[in-house]
């Protein structure tokens, strides 16, 4: 299955929560987790939609994906 949305997603595993930890710095607070590194992709899938439908229903600017971002 392949996303329609181009946003990064950074994936790393979180020894706090025991579970990967999906994050999309692009869409603020669009976070999500598993206990597989595919699982943890999967949900950020479903969440990047949500966070997408909610900015939406309230009016709210939706960034354009700006594809590879660097970190220092």
């Amino acid at each position: 299955m392949r996303s329609k949305w181009r946003y990064e997603i950074i994936i790393y595993w979180g020894d706090e929560d025991q579970a990967y930890i999906a994050e999309v710095p692009e869409l603020p607070g669009c976070a999500a987790d598993g206990p597989t590194y595919k699982r943890a992709l999967a949900n950020a899938e479903v969440t990047i939609q949500e966070w997408i439908d909610t900015a939406e229903e309230l009016g709210r600017v939706i960034p354009e994906p700006k594809g590879r971002l660097l970190y220092a």
